[in-house]
């Protein structure tokens, strides 16, 4: 039975690491800088997902033609997406973060219809539209009001802007994952990834002083890196491999869901009903959105 349902398991526990690796963030980042957090956390992500790809018999390299695309395509999903996801952390509530990531399947099929052969149905239209108001609704209903000198909502704009890199990232990936294993493929962008973090990181990371971070903060950069970010890419691609894309997806419903719950339990963090309301709205939309 175990055996029966394994891939089925380890997704469900990838979901709880996504939707807890927000509140993991949150609380590194009030020890650490947003550039030095990143750049440590993908050191760990990048050395696991590059070895994991030597085991399987893999090189980290690619064909000549096809560097330069790989290259930029790793920058945007490895090196604007994290630069942007760990600002916006930094600037707003863990709830709210994990219900606008949580929009990213909505923004791939979006952008696969404007850029792919992909139609989009009128269930998927709904879906969209749906999440889209959800996400408005988070934005605009905080307690401080609708003001472009609140944290909170440069936060939630600069996390949306991260969404959308990511589906980018996605929608790019999708022509050379048929030419490169997803193993091999995931080991070259972490490589990718670790050089152009720790570019943009050296400034930060010459001046934080390691002696003053406690053990929950070292703890934090673990976690999300190995976990988070390693392990998990690993897991969600081997899930891919063994049920289907569609099905994979299903997982990532949960991930908005249990990330506003660990939000509100773990950190306290008071929502609006109306930010409530929204992330009823973008959950019901990724749902109608991704299922058949």
């Amino acid at each position: 039975m175990i055996k029966k349902y394994f891939t089925e398991f380890t997704l469900l526990v990838v979901a709880i690491i996504w939707a807890l690796n927000f509140t993991v963030v949150k609380v590194s980042l009030e020890e650490l800088d947003p550039f030095s957090f990143n750049a440590l956390r993908y050191f760990f992500a990048a050395a696991l997902l590059i070895v994991a790809a030597k085991r399987a018999g893999f090189k980290i390299s690619v064909k000549k033609e096809h560097f330069w695309k790989l290259v930029g395509i790793g920058l945007v999903g490895n090196l604007f997406y994290q630069v942007l996801f760990i600002i916006g952390m930094d600037f707003t509530l863990a709830a709210n973060a994990a219900v606008i990531l949580g929009t990213i399947p909505v923004w791939v099929a979006l952008l696969s219809y404007f850029f792919t052969d992909e139609k989009l149905s009128l269930r998927k239209t709904a879906g969209i539209v749906l999440a889209f108001a959800g996400v408005v609704l988070i934005i605009v209903s905080r307690p401080e009001g609708l003001s472009l000198s609140s944290r909170s909502l440069i936060g939630d704009i600069i996390l949306l802007l991260s969404a959308i890199a990511w589906a980018s990232y996605t929608i790019l990936s999708k022509k050379y994952l048929k030419i490169y294993h997803s193993t091999q493929y995931s080991g070259f962008m972490a490589l990718v990834g670790v050089i152009a973090l720790f570019i943009v990181g050296v400034p930060s990371l010459i001046k934080t002083d390691f002696n003053t971070i406690s053990i929950a903060g070292y703890g934090g950069i673990v976690y999300s890196g190995l976990l988070s970010v390693g392990l998990s890419y690993l897991v969600w691609n081997r899930g891919i491999a063994k049920i289907g894309a569609v099905n994979t997806a299903i997982y990532q419903n949960l991930v908005p869901v249990l990330g506003v719950v660990f939000g509100v339990i773990l950190l306290g963090e008071q929502l609006m009903v109306f930010q409530y309301i929204g992330g009823i709205f973008v959950i019901l939309g990724i749902a109608i959105t991704q299922t058949r």
